[in-house]
C-alpha cells in the first residue's frame, strides 16, 4: 500500500502552490501531482532538480520530501492542521512539528541563499507568533514561546545576510523581539543568543567594537552559568572585538577563556548546536589576521578551510580571510586559490559576510590585476555581481 508523502504536499503549500499550479509550472496533469503526493508514483529522474527549484530545496531536501513520512510525523500534522483551525486547543504535537518545520529552515542557512528563505522564514513567524497569542497557559505555551524567540533570531539573521550585511535596523529590531520575549521566560541562554546576533551586527556590520565588545561581554556573562557552549562563543567574538581595537593581551586572555569555557560544553548543552570543532580556529585565525599576525591566521584559517566543509556560508568566510592572510604576506598566487575557492562556496549560498570579505580581497589585489591568475579571480567576482 503506498504511503502518502504529507512533507512534499506541505512543502508544496508552504511555497504558495496549489496542485494546479506546481502542475502547471511542471508541464504536468493535477493528477500527476496527486499521484506524485499520494505515493502511488514520483517524479521522473529528469523532472527533480526543476521540481527542486519550484520548491525551493537542494537535491538532498526534495529526496527527503520524497521519502513517505512514518505515521507518527502524519499525526503530527494533523494536530497542526487541527490547531490552525482552533488555536486555543493546540498541542505539543503540534508544536513539535512546528519546532520541525522551524530546524528545517534553519538547517538550510547554511547551504542556500538567504533570499530564497525568507518567504518561507515569514510565514513560519507569522504562524508561530499567531499560535502563541492563543495558546493555553503552561507547558505549550511555554515551548511555543521559545520557539517564536528561535524564530525571530532566525529572520534578523536572513534578513541581515540576505542584505549583504547592510540592513542593521531590521535584523536588530528581529533580535529585540528575541531578547525580549527571552526575558519574558527568564531563559538566560535565549536571551543571551539574541545579543550575541546583536553584536554581530555591530562588530561585522557597523564596525563598532566598542558596542560589540559590550554586547559580546552581555552574552558571555548571561550564558555562564546556563551554556558554556554559548558562553564560550561569546568569549570567542569578544576576543574579535579586543583584536579590531588592536589590543593583542586583552585578545589572548579572551582566546584563553574561550577556550576553556568551550571545553566544558557537551552534547547536552543549551547552545550545543551553535558550535562546532572549527569556530576557535575560525575566529582565531581571524583575531590574528586583524593583529597583523598574517603567519599565524594563515595557519589557523587553512587547517579550518579544509576541516569546514558541512557550513558553506562560514567556509566562505574562513576562505575569504585566508586570501587577506595571504596578500598580506605577498603570496599572491596562494591568495588567488584561496578567493577562487571562495567565490566557488559564495556562487552556491551568496553569504554575505563572506561576499563582503571576498570583495575587499579583490580591491587588495588590485596591484597584481593584470595577472593572468587574478584577472580570472575578477571575472568570477564579476560573474559574481552580475549574478547578484
Amino acid at each position: 500500500m503506498a504511503q502518502h508523502r504529507n512533507g512534499l504536499a506541505a512543502r508544496r503549500r508552504t511555497v504558495g502552490l496549489t496542485q494546479e499550479g506546481l502542475a502547471e509550472h511542471m508541464g504536468v496533469d493535477r493528477s500527476t501531482v496527486t499521484r506524485w503526493e499520494s505515493g502511488r508514483t514520483a517524479p521522473q529522474p529528469w523532472m527533480r532538480p526543476r521540481l527542486a527549484r519550484l520548491l525551493r530545496v537542494d537535491a538532498d531536501g526534495l529526496d527527503d520530501l520524497l521519502t513517505a513520512r512514518s505515521a507518527g510525523e502524519t499525526r503530527g500534522s494533523e494536530a497542526l492542521d487541527h490547531a490552525m483551525r482552533h488555536p486555543e486547543r493546540i498541542s505539543l504535537p503540534a508544536v513539535a512539528t512546528l519546532r520541525s518545520h522551524f530546524d528545517d529552515c534553519a538547517e538550510r542557512y547554511d547551504r542556500m541563499p538567504s533570499a530564497g528563505l525568507i518567504a518561507e522564514a515569514a510565514r513560519q513567524l507569522n504562524r508561530i507568533a499567531h499560535l502563541s497569542s492563543a495558546a493555553p497557559r503552561g507547558r505549550v505555551q511555554r515551548e511555543l514561546h521559545v520557539l517564536h524567540a528561535d524564530a525571530c533570531t532566525l529572520m534578523g539573521q536572513l534578513v541581515w545576510d540576505a542584505s549583504q550585511r547592510h540592513d542593521h535596523a531590521t535584523a536588530k529590531s528581529y533580535y529585540e523581539q528575541s531578547a525580549d520575549l527571552a526575558r519574558h521566560l527568564r531563559d538566560a541562554t535565549l536571551e543571551a543568543h539574541a545579543l550575541l546576533r546583536t553584536c554581530y551586527v555591530a562588530l561585522y556590520g557597523a564596525r563598532d567594537a566598542h558596542t560589540g565588545l559590550a554586547l559580546a561581554e552581555r552574552a558571555a556573562e548571561g550564558a555562564e552559568r546556563t551554556s558554556p557552549a554559548l558562553s564560550g562563543l561569546a568569549l570567542l567574538h569578544v576576543a574579535e572585538a579586543h583584536a579590531m581595537l588592536r589590543s593583542a593581551s586583552a585578545c589572548e586572555r579572551a582566546l584563553s577563556r574561550a577556550e576553556r569555557r568551550l571545553a566544558r560544553a557537551d552534547g547536552s548543552d543549551a547552545a550545543a548546536e551553535l558550535v562546532s570543532p572549527t569556530q576557535f580556529g575560525r575566529l582565531a585565525g581571524s583575531c590574528y589576521l586583524s593583529l597583523g599576525e598574517h603567519g599565524r591566521a594563515e595557519a589557523l584559517l587553512s587547517d579550518t578551510a579544509e576541516e569546514l566543509r558541512d557550513r558553506r556560508k562560514s567556509r566562505a568566510i574562513v576562505l575569504g580571510n585566508l586570501t587577506l592572510a595571504r596578500i598580506r604576506q605577498g603570496e599572491v598566487e596562494a591568495a588567488v586559490v584561496s578567493l577562487i575557492e571562495a567565490i566557488t562556496e559564495l556562487e552556491a549560498t551568496r553569504g554575505g559576510g563572506g561576499m563582503n570579505i571576498v570583495f575587499g580581497a579583490a580591491r587588495e589585489l588590485r596591484p597584481w590585476r593584470h595577472e593572468p591568475l587574478v584577472a580570472e579571480a575578477h571575472d568570477r567576482l564579476l560573474g559574481l555581481m552580475t549574478a547578484a
